[in-house]
C-alpha cells in the first residue's frame, strides 16, 4: 500500500506546477468549467445534497472551520471538514468526524476520480472531498476556501446554509487585487442569493464591499462579537492565542445558523449570555497544528525541564504581516508563561544583571531563536518588521536568526519530498535575500537602539542541517533552554513536524 499511495501522491504532485501557472492568470475564465469537471465525476448530486458551512478569509478561516467541526461533533452531528493546505500528509485536508481518512479509503476515492479527470488538482481534491463525504453520509460539511473565493475550486458550492469570512488582511496580491477592496471582493464571491453569512469585524474599506456585495445578491449579512472566554465556564480554547477569541466567535455563530437552518436546534439556548454544554466542550476540544503549537524536541536523549534546559519548537504558520504580529505577541506571552522562564524573572529581581546578557537562572540560559522562510511571492520587507518590533514591544530578542529552504518542494503534496542531498546544489537566493532584509532591519536606524541585544543570522541549505545545529548547540550547553520560533510558512512549520517527530 505504501507503494501505491506514493504512486498517488505523485499523480497529484503532477497537476500542481499546471495549477500554479494558471492561478496567475486566472481571470474566471475557466472557473465554468469547475461544474464540467463535476458532471464528469458524477458529484453534482452529492454536493448538491451536503449540508455545506462555507468558509472563506484571509486569516483564521482554518481556525473557523476547526472550531466549527469540533461544535457541530460534540453536538452529536456526523462531520465532514475539507481544509487547506495540509501540513505533512494531504489526507489531512479530509477528515471524517474529526479524523484524516485513512490510506486505504484514500486511495479508493483517489483513483476513481484521477482515472475520471486528471485535469486540474483543486478539483480533484473538491472531488475528493465531496466523495468523502457523500459515501460517508456526513451531516454536515464544512469547507474552507483555498484561495480568494470568487473562482476557487470550492465555490462550485451552490446552495450552502451558511457562508463565514474571517478576517482580510493583504495577502495572494498578484492573484486577488492590490487593495483591500479588491480582495474583499474576491472573497464575497462565495456568497449565495439569499444565503445568510456571518463575519468578524473588518477595515473599513474591506467591510464597505462585503456589505455591497451581500446587499446585491439579498444575503443577510451580519457581524460577530468575539467570544467572551468567561462564556467558556472554566474551558479553554483549544487553539491557543488571543485572537482565536474571533475566530470562536465566527465559528459559534455559523454552528448555530447551521442548526436553526437544518431543524437541529433541538431547544439549546445559544445566545451573548450563555453557550450550551456542547459548544463549550467542541470550543474546548478543537485541535489544529502548526497554529500556535508547542512540541519539545525528545532528541536529546534527555528528560527536558527547568533544570536541565532543552529545546522547544513554538510553530505557527503565519504568513501575512498582520498574522506574523498575532503570532509575536502569542509567542511573548507563551514564553513569558513558562514556569521556568518566570522563575528566571524571580531570579533576575533579586540578582540584577546587565542589560541585554543572556537571561539564567543558577547557570542556566534562555535563548530565543528565530527559524524562518516565507515563499518567495511574498514580501519580507512586510513581514519581519512586524514579527521584530512586535516581539521588542513585548521584551523579547532574537538571540539569532536561522534561514532556511523548505524540507519538502513546494510542488509536492505527499509527505516524502526532500531537497537534493548535496548542499551545493540548493538554490539559496531567496534565503539569501530574508536574511539580509533581517540584517537591514536589525542594524537599522529604527533598530540600532536593541541592535547589541541581537545575535547574528545563519543561511543553512537544509532543514536538517539547521535543526542538527540547534540540537548540537543545547548539546555543548546543557543548561541552555532554546526557544525556537518556527514562522512564515505553513510549509515549513509541517516540515519541522516531521523532521523533529521521526
Amino acid at each position: 500500500m505504501a507503494r501505491e499511495y506514493e504512486a498517488a501522491l505523485n499523480c497529484l504532485s503532477s497537476l500542481i506546477t499546471r495549477r500554479s501557472r494558471a492561478a496567475r492568470t486566472n481571470k474566471g475564465d475557466r472557473f465554468d468549467l469547475m461544474f464540467d469537471y463535476l458532471k464528469i465525476l458524477e458529484l453534482e448530486d452529492a454536493i448538491s445534497q451536503l449540508k455545506i458551512i462555507h468558509v472563506a478569509g484571509t486569516k483564521g478561516k482554518g481556525s473557523t472551520c476547526t472550531f466549527t467541526e469540533s461544535i457541530l461533533r460534540c453536538c452529536g452531528f456526523r462531520t465532514g471538514l475539507f481544509t487547506s493546505p495540509h501540513l505533512i500528509d494531504v489526507r489531512e485536508r479530509f477528515r471524517l468526524d474529526g479524523v484524516k481518512v485513512s490510506e486505504d479509503k484514500f486511495l479508493e476515492h483517489f483513483w476513481w476520480c484521477w482515472n475520471r479527470l486528471q485535469v486540474d488538482v483543486a478539483i480533484v481534491e473538491v472531488g475528493l472531498g465531496g466523495k468523502f463525504d457523500a459515501t460517508n453520509v456526513v451531516d454536515v460539511a464544512i469547507v474552507e476556501v483555498g484561495l480568494g473565493g470568487k473562482f476557487d475550486a470550492t465555490n462550485v458550492v451552490k446552495e450552502p446554509i451558511v457562508c463565514g469570512i474571517s478576517s482580510l488582511g493583504y495577502d495572494h496580491m498578484e492573484i486577488l487585487g492590490n487593495t483591500l477592496g479588491e480582495i474583499a471582493g474576491e472573497k464575497a464571491g462565495i456568497f449565495k442569493k439569499g444565503v445568510p453569512a456571518w463575519t468578524v469585524p473588518q477595515p473599513e474599506e474591506a467591510m464597505r464591499v462585503l456589505e455591497e456585495k451581500a446587499s446585491q445578491l439579498g444575503v443577510p449579512l451580519q457581524v460577530v462579537s468575539p467570544l467572551d472566554p468567561g462564556l467558556l465556564k472554566n474551558q479553554h480554547l483549544g487553539l491557543d492565542g488571543e485572537h482565536q477569541c474571533l475566530n470562536a466567535g465566527l465559528a459559534i455563530s455559523l454552528s448555530s445558523v447551521w442548526l436553526k437552518t437544518t431543524g437541529n436546534l433541538q431547544g439549546m439556548q445559544i445566545d451573548q449570555n450563555n453557550l450550551p454544554e456542547q459548544f463549550v466542550r467542541g470550543l474546548s476540544r478543537a485541535s489544529l497544528e502548526g497554529r500556535a503549537q508547542v512540541v519539545s524536541d525528545s532528541s536529546l536523549g534527555q528528560q527536558q525541564n527547568s533544570n536541565l534546559g532543552g529545546l522547544t519548537f513554538y510553530l505557527d504558520g503565519a504568513h501575512s504581516p498582520e498574522s506574523l504580529e498575532v503570532c509575536a505577541k502569542w509567542f511573548s506571552r507563551v514564553i513569558r508563561e513558562d514556569p521556568s522562564h518566570l522563575e528566571e524573572q524571580i531570579h533576575k529581581k533579586h540578582h540584577p544583571r546587565r542589560e541585554g546578557h543572556p537571561n539564567s537562572l543558577g547557570g542556566k540560559e534562555h535563548l530565543q531563536i528565530l527559524l524562518f522562510n516565507c515563499m518567495s511571492v511574498r514580501n519580507p520587507q512586510l513581514l519581519l518588521p512586524r514579527l521584530v518590533n512586535t516581539c521588542s514591544q513585548h521584551g523579547v530578542k532574537f538571540q539569532k536568526a536561522l534561514f532556511v529552504p523548505n524540507q519538502s518542494a513546494y510542488n509536492k503534496v505527499g509527505s516524502h519530498a526532500s531537497p537534493p542531498t548535496d548542499p551545493q546544489q540548493v538554490d539559496l537566493s531567496w534565503q539569501l535575500t530574508v536574511q539580509r532584509v533581517w540584517e537591514n532591519l536589525i542594524h537599522s536606524e529604527q533598530g540600532s537602539s536593541c541592535a547589541n541585544a541581537y545575535g547574528g543570522s545563519l543561511v543553512f541549505p537544509s532543514l536538517p542541517l539547521a535543526l542538527n545545529w540547534l540540537r548540537e548547540s543545547v548539546q555543548r550547553r546543557r543548561s541552555v533552554q532554546v526557544q525556537v520560533l518556527v514562522t512564515g510558512s505553513l510549509h515549513l512549520v509541517g516540515d519541522v513536524l516531521r523532521l523533529i517527530r521521526k
